[in-house]
């Protein structure tokens, strides 16, 4: 892993850094910061103004190939991008599930077909989307989905339920994993469809958080249709794109993650030196190693990516992406217990009736469910046993 900067990337990231500070002013300026985990459904409208102004200049789909309306630059200046990005405090991009998630997948499975239709629409952000994964009894073990699709003419037919679905109620278009071969069970018989939101047939309801936000959403599909040649890849052969999908999940949008990490990590150091919290020497030691966690949480991330562009890693391959996931995970949801302890007792009650939580509180609910979403701590726990070590398969039902 070489990470010398060229003065090529050096160049780059300077273009980036004056780049943002030149145009979040003015009607912008008062976004930085907006948006976030428990926060992504915050000032919608204004951050999808500042998303379409980034597609306008350039600064959207930047590892996409050329040839479908991205930059095509290296996994290098897309870490610069994203580092410099989160060191701005620019606001949460509302593109992310098309522009990161969707747009790759179609590239690299969709029909050219599919890329003409939707790439040149998430590339401008003029076409949001949502992911359809999850359900009631599908949410980590996603090979349980029970949605159902069936054939009708030339339209999909679905009925079924998702849940936890981020940024429906902004969203045009959602990509369903749903079962359409009857009796299949499991990952087998399972496709990967692409149905539009705006029809009698979807329904969403959206599900306030303990912090809160709603970013979060249920999906009721009561014979909803979309277009029988909306399916990506082959009928029933659906769970390979949706883990293509999931790879592309964990890429290199989690350097700027950690770059906000660390904003929130110095707030902690703050908070304890105003409360007097960073004189106690075991709370001291617990923020220097939450410091040197991340550190090392950093460089691990940018192995694994040069292990993917090498092509020496994947998601049921090498594994680091399940061990990046499991890292920041429960390092994040730390750092939540962490700023409980340094606010003492003034953590125990709301700012103002009847239920306004400060930074802090919001932290520390919500990164309680980051070793959950995106695959929970045991699903990353079984991918690296049984796809990495090759150790024996989880024993499923009755064990007598």
């Amino acid at each position: 892993m070489d990470l010398t900067q060229s003065a090529a990337d050096l160049a780059f990231r300077e273009e980036v850094r004056s780049w943002l500070e030149e145009h979040l002013s003015g009607e912008f300026a008062g976004l930085r910061g907006k948006g976030g985990s428990g926060r992504d459904d915050e000032f919608h409208d204004e951050r999808l103004a500042w998303n379409r102004h980034l597609a306008a200049h350039g600064w959207t789909c930047l590892g996409w190939p050329v040839e479908y309306g991205g930059r095509g630059l290296s996994l290098h200046q897309q870490v610069i991008f994203h580092e410099e990005y989160a060191r701005a405090d620019a606001p949460t991009r509302v593109n992310h599930l098309g522009e990161e998630l969707l747009g790759p997948t179609l590239i690299a499975f969709g029909t050219e077909e599919q890329k003409d239709r939707f790439l040149p629409k998430i590339a401008a952000v003029e076409e949001l989307w949502c992911q359809g994964y999850s359900e009631p009894g599908a949410g980590s073990d996603l090979a349980n989905v029970s949605t159902r699709a069936r054939l009708e003419g030339d339209e999909w037919v679905i009925d079924g339920q998702k849940v936890w679905t981020s940024l429906a109620q902004f969203a045009q278009w959602i990509f369903v994993v749903a079962r359409t071969e009857a009796g299949s069970t499991r990952h087998h018989g399972l496709s990967f469809l692409l149905v539009p939101v705006d029809q009698p047939g979807v329904e969403i309801r959206p599900i306030v958080q303990n912090t809160g936000g709603a970013e979060f959403n249920e999906v009721f599909f009561t014979g909803a249709r979309t277009h029988a040649d909306l399916i990506v890849g082959e009928q029933g052969r659906g769970w390979g794109v949706a883990m293509g999908l999931l790879g592309f999940e964990r890429g290199v949008s989690t350097i700027g993650q950690q770059v906000g990490f660390a904003r929130e990590l110095d707030g902690v150091i703050a908070l304890a030196k105003e409360t007097g919290a960073i004189e106690d020497p075991v709370l001291r030691d617990r923020l220097a190693t939450a410091r040197a966690e991340l550190e090392v949480m950093r460089w691990n991330a940018l192995r694994g990516l040069a292990g993917l562009e090498g092509g020496s890693d994947s998601a049921a391959g090498g594994g680091a992406g399940s061990i990046a996931k499991l890292v920041w995970s429960n390092w994040h949801r730390r750092l939540g217990e962490i700023a409980m302890e340094v606010a003492g007792a003034r953590s125990l009650a709301t700012a103002n009736a009847p239920y306004e939580l400060d930074a802090w509180q919001s932290l520390f609910l919500f990164s309680r469910a980051d070793t959950i979403y995106g695959g929970s701590d045991e699903v990353q726990r079984n991918i690296l046993a049984e796809r990495v070590l090759g150790l024996p398969k989880e024993v499923k039902g009755d064990l007598r």
